[in-house]
């Protein structure tokens, strides 16, 4: 696995390194196959809260094409860090769990290789989420601008829409900073 540390208005010192390189060396215990694990540190000094303002996110990528990622926020990046590998872990307990599940529905009676188990797994399965509304919705056309427009104005934290430039369905979106972000879907 890959280890890839960035880090934005702040220096990662040697014993922050250290601490992430120890927190993060178990993840491919736990999820096989993990290709890249990627750290993003930042110390956003305009934020809203002041308890708020060390951020740690990572993104984990396998083989597969499979990405987890989680974020956390506190006041101590190393604070941070522990929350987000937690975090991390239940999303990756989760995921296994939902892979065990459709391999039994599948009738597969071979046991499905996904690693050691999570210190704190929960053996009990809990109902797999569901599709319960399908929505239809007709599309023009339109530009970036046009689409944050509309998404301004139907109040909601993304939209879909024929971009006219690209020629393709993108989504924009409203980031947590009030800035904006774009999707851009490229077939493999």
């Amino acid at each position: 696995m890959e280890l890839i540390i960035n880090s934005r208005n702040m220096e990662v010192t040697t014993r922050l390194q250290n601490y992430v390189e120890k927190k993060t060396s178990r993840l491919d215990r736990y999820m096989p196959d993990l290709v890249e694990a990627r750290v993003d540190l930042s110390e956003e000094a305009h934020a809203r809260n002041a308890e708020e303002r060390e951020v740690a996110q990572i993104t984990v990528r396998d083989k597969r094409g499979t990405i987890l990622r989680a974020e956390e926020r506190s006041s101590d990046m190393f604070a941070s860090i522990d929350a987000v590998v937690d975090k991390l872990y239940r999303q990756i307990s989760r995921y296994r769990g939902k892979q065990r599940r459709r391999w039994r529905n599948a009738g597969n009676t071979e046991e499905l290789i996904l690693g050691e188990p999570l210190p704190y797994e929960e053996e009990e399965e809990d109902q797999e989420s569901q599709v319960v509304r399908y929505k239809r919705f007709s599309m023009r056309p339109m530009a970036l601008e046009e689409a944050i427009d509309q998404l301004e104005l139907l109040g909601h934290d993304f939209y879909v829409f024929f971009n006219i430039d690209e020629g393709t369905v993108n989504v924009v979106y409203r980031r947590r900073d009030n800035n904006y972000g774009l999707l851009q879907p490229e077939l493999d």
